[in-house]
């Protein structure tokens, strides 16, 4: 792909392979008890549903809990694609440059297939040599597609595939959190996931997505953790039933879904049906 092909594509879709609705993040939270030294330090890159709830507090509370404390550093605004954070909308780069990350986490808006998909697997790969360069790991989060009628209700089988593609593209770390709640709904349809908006996630949904995340960058069965829930630096008040359920679940899906995916990344230019992302 020319440079000039990748600048215009990059721009034909920045305002949509984002989220549907701007988020503001909330004011900024206390900060959580500091890590002890040597822990594993994860930056989590992405935009509003990423600081909705604070997914990177919430891993960093499962964590904390099951006494295997994660140093977690969010670069995140609304409505950002990868590549705005590439083109300097936040400060990741600079976080990433000051060393010590030991993995990154990418995480967009659902993206379909065409031209968004292509779109990902180019930034994704454009992330990765930054990540690398500085002595870090790629892992790329499956998001989750919209409720029927929210505007971003594509099919989970055709998001999930996208992040699958851009994981195989730089041999990185995939987090299937998207299917981690559809492994959940299996067991019991009415749990509720999403925000008022069916799209952003409720805490529910953020911490099901963080026990996910956790579990695979920690190798701990989260099955086998203490019957706590939280919601950033806070405990969240749900039933140990829900919670076993929610633990299952995100075990179930990073069972069915395997870190490496390997999957052969076709061609770039595949956009047919592309609408916005």
């Amino acid at each position: 792909m020319t440079l000039a092909r990748t600048l215009a594509s990059s721009l034909l879709v920045l305002l949509g392979c984002g989220t549907i609705a701007v988020v503001e993040p909330p004011p900024p939270a206390p900060p959580p008890p500091p890590p002890p030294s040597g822990a594993q330090r994860v930056l989590f890159v992405g935009n509003s549903l990423t600081y909705t709830n604070s997914l990177p507090n919430t891993v960093a509370s499962i964590a904390r809990a099951a006494g295997n404390p994660i140093e977690t550093l969010m670069a995140a605004g609304a409505d950002l694609a990868l590549i705005d954070h590439i083109n300097g909308g936040s400060n990741a780069l600079s976080l990433l440059g000051q060393g010590g990350i030991d993995v990154v986490v990418l995480q967009q808006g659902p993206t379909p297939a065409g031209m968004c998909r292509d779109s990902l697997v180019l930034w994704t790969r454009m992330f990765d040599e930054r990540i690398k360069a500085a002595g870090a790991r790629t892992a790329v989060m499956m998001s989750w597609s919209g409720a029927p009628g929210s505007g971003q209700d594509w099919d989970f089988d055709g998001v999930r595939l996208t992040f699958q593609l851009a994981t195989s593209a730089v041999n990185g770390t995939f987090l299937p959190a998207g299917e981690a709640w559809r492994a959940a709904w299996r067991e019991d349809p009415s749990l509720k996931f999403y925000g008022l908006d069916g799209y952003h996630p409720s805490p529910l949904g953020t911490y099901l997505a963080a026990l996910e995340i956790y579990e695979r960058i920690s190798g701990v069965d989260v099955r086998t953790l203490a019957p706590a829930a939280f919601s950033g630096n806070s405990p969240l008040g749900i039933p140990e039933a829900q919670i076993r359920l929610l633990q299952r679940a995100a075990h179930d899906a990073n069972t069915n879904f395997p870190a490496s995916p390997g999957l052969a990344v076709p061609p770039m230019g595949n956009w047919s049906g592309a609408g916005h992302c």
